[in-house]
């Protein structure tokens, strides 16, 4: 095309390069920060665990920053937050859990704080005083995760990792148990009470029971539970009984166990088997009796002293027990009579390889039908005369008059004979009559008058016996001394005279040494007499007795 030279003139563009962007060095250092920082909170989002919330009822040494949660000792997250929920009434704590442990937070976890405690079970949180309150930790069995969770005011009695086995009772009443009271096993501690509560219509008492290992093997299917709580003292016809299991069962009470010897299943009870918790270990270790057969008996004396649950007694054996005590009036005299129901328990007393057959209420009227005929009574015993408690016997007395009974009916009426403690009240009182009548006063006075009497006799004897010492005797030994000189001296005359007379006359000395021999029998009687007298001097009273003869 050809120029125009009128047309403007417009300017041309020149193609150049394209310039590359440079970073100054200055920025290289700023950009490697930036790039650290985005790595570090990259691996700090991957590496934190979950946050949860607890809510708990207060929040007493629980603080942000500083309380940790531990499970079995070992640090696994910490609270970052404690406020107040939305209404006012609970305590929420936030707390980060570490990423390891994020697996344990499931729905049935626990939580709780743990501080000095003093319970039943004994002394926990001890270590808390230096280092101040933590939460504990238990891990659940549940599968769903969870990241809310409501707090444990009081720590468990037993964590899932104890190992052992958890048992039911059933009880009519708790009595003095409470949460961690003891179990025992043959005076051994080997669990404890672990929780209860009101079975839902009220009825009864349900008591949870944790038995470690490894004494959860001697619970068995046949295995009796009985309170040990504080101290046991009856008073019946057996007398006095006081049971005590242990010091501290007195004072918090307690649980034994133990399985009959008679049980022949000792396989070990699983876990959660329900058992009945007794009153006592004679009822707990008591053989079952079997069916029970009711009888009545009509008594015609008082039966104070004889109370629900004394013992029927045959040849001293038990064999039943007293259920019911009434007064019966009759229609006919308008007379009241102490009727006592009784339970008779076969079992006891029909031997299966005697009595062939099925031991039932038939089974025991015939065996008691035939006892009576030939004489069976029942009669009021005393089993502790102290303490006034009473049974029931039932004993031989061959000559009862013969009875008819009504076996037909629902309580059969037994015959009875008068006890003997009737017969000695009636004895006692007859001796005390008879001793009113013995006039006591005359004889105490007529006794007072014998003994004023007797008592001046002996003065009176007494004195002469001194008068016979100070004034007999002394006259007497001074009559023996001169008769002594006056014997000597007539020897040794008659010794001189012997000689004179030798070869004179022969008869005249024999009749001089007769007299002579005479003289000295007499000289020995008084010396003898004389010594008699000193030893006794009442002989000039009474006499001479033949057993104080010299």
């Amino acid at each position: 095309m050809p120029e125009n030279p009128d047309a403007p003139q417009v300017p041309q563009a020149t193609p150049e390069s394209r310039k590359r962007f440079m970073i100054s060095v200055v920025w290289i250092i700023p950009i490697l920060a930036a790039v650290v920082a985005v790595g570090i909170a990259v691996e700090r989002f991957l590496s934190e665990g979950p946050t949860i919330t607890i809510v708990f009822n207060t929040a007493e040494g629980i603080e942000a920053g500083k309380t940790v949660v531990k499970y079995k000792d070992v640090n696994i997250g910490h609270v970052t937050q404690v406020q107040l929920s939305e209404d006012y009434s609970e305590v929420v704590v936030t707390a980060q859990i570490d990423k390891s442990a994020e697996g344990l937070l499931v729905e049935d976890a626990k939580f709780w704080v743990v501080q000095p405690r003093i319970s039943l079970s004994g002394i926990s949180g001890i270590g808390t005083l230096l280092s101040g309150n933590y939460i504990g930790f238990e891990a659940g069995k549940s599968s769903s995760p969870s990241n809310h969770f409501e707090g444990l005011e009081v720590p468990p009695v037993v964590t899932q990792s104890e190992p052992g086995k958890q048992f039911n009772l059933k009880a009519p009443a708790l009595g003095s148990l409470g949460i961690g009271s003891p179990v025992y096993y043959r005076l051994l501690n080997v669990g404890r009470v672990i929780a209860y509560d009101l079975v839902p219509d009220g009825s009864s008492v349900d008591i949870k029971v944790f038995v470690q290992a490894p004494y959860d093997r001697y619970v068995t299917e046949q295995t009796r539970f009985w309170q040990t709580s504080g101290i046991d003292v009856s008073l019946s016809a057996n007398g006095l009984s006081l049971k005590t299991q242990s010091i501290l069962s007195m004072l918090i009470g307690g649980i034994a166990f133990e399985t009959p010897p008679f049980a022949g299943d000792d396989r070990p009870a699983a876990a959660h088997t329900v058992f009945t918790l007794y009153n006592d270990k004679a009822v707990a270790m008591a053989e079952e009796d079997g069916i029970a057969v009711r009888y009545a008996l009509y008594f015609d004396e008082s039966i104070r002293g004889l109370a629900v649950g004394a013992p029927v007694t045959l040849h001293g054996f038990p064999i039943g027990e007293v259920t019911n005590l009434a007064l019966e009036y009759s229609k006919n005299t308008m007379n009241a009579h102490p009727r006592v129901d009784i339970v008779l328990y076969p079992k006891r007393f029909l031997n299966p390889g005697v009595h062939a057959g099925v031991i039932d209420r038939n089974a025991c009227d015939a065996f008691l039908r035939h006892l009576i005929d030939h004489g069976l009574r029942a009669q009021l015993r005393s089993g502790n005369i102290l303490l006034g408690q009473l049974f029931v016997s039932l004993s031989y007395f061959p000559k009862a008059n013969p009875v008819t009974i009504e076996w037909k009916e629902a309580s059969p009426r037994l015959p009875v004979v008068q006890s003997g403690l009737v017969d000695f009240e009636e004895k006692i009182n007859s001796i005390l009559t008879k001793m009113e009548k013995v006039p006591f006063a005359a004889i105490g006075e007529e006794l007072k008058t014998t003994l004023t009497t007797l008592n001046q006799a002996l003065l009176d004897i007494r004195r002469a016996v001194g008068r016979l010492d100070q004034e007999v005797l002394p006259e007497a030994g001074k009559t023996m001394e001169d008769l002594r000189r006056a014997i000597a001296a007539t020897e040794n005359v008659l010794k001189s005279g012997e000689r004179n007379l030798i070869g004179r006359d022969a008869p005249a000395q024999q009749e001089l040494r007769e007299a002579l021999q005479e003289i000295a029998r007499a000289a020995r009687a008084v010396s003898t007499f004389t010594e008699y007298l000193e030893q006794n001097p009442g002989a000039l009273l009474r006499g001479k007795t033949q057993e104080n003869a010299p």
